[in-house]
């Protein structure tokens, strides 16, 4: 009784409306994250090479390390408070721990993983240009997968108190 009396049947329901908006957020900023991959770069090590390289013949210069950085020191907390974000929602889901770990830890590890690739191919050795591609391809799909988890868990939630309030 106590929960229709102070309301928090209609606070709850804003909660999701509002989760469920910032998510719509994340899913454009997860799209705007792949055309600025691809608009830089393409899934070929050659392209990642020549974007973290530069090339002489087409007057590209090499991705400078003060340049890097400032990206790395950006990237490094947002993509951490987006990841936090997004895990923290995921645990309050009905999905399974074991689930959610595995999501969890493939996110962070991808997250850092992708950072990583870019200082890797510029400082280390060319190769590791397949190692970027892999980052960011498994960033991509664990992002998509945390936020699919986490948007079917927010509808179906609000599907129940739909149910709950009408009965």
């Amino acid at each position: 009784m106590r929960y229709f009396v102070t309301g928090e049947q209609y606070r709850k329901s804003l909660m999701n409306a509002l989760v469920l908006m910032f998510l719509g957020y994340i899913v454009l900023l997860w799209i705007s994250n792949g055309l600025m991959y691809f608009h830089r770069m393409d899934l070929t090590a050659e392209s990642v090479r020549l974007y973290y390289l530069g090339d002489e013949a087409q007057f590209k210069p090499p991705r400078s390390y003060e340049g890097m950085l400032e990206v790395s020191h950006f990237h490094l907390f947002s993509m951490g408070m987006l990841v936090v974000t997004l895990t923290h929602l995921m645990l309050m889901t009905d999905f399974s721990v074991r689930l959610k770990i595995w999501i969890s830890s493939l996110t962070y590890v991808s997250a850092v993983a992708d950072e990583a690739g870019g200082w890797l191919v510029r400082f280390v050795h060319p190769q590791f240009a397949y190692f970027k591609i892999g980052a960011f391809v498994l960033l991509e799909l664990s992002l998509a997968a945390l936020l699919a988890v986490v948007i079917f868990a927010m509808i179906q939630a609000r599907i129940r108190m739909r149910h709950a309030n009408s009965g």
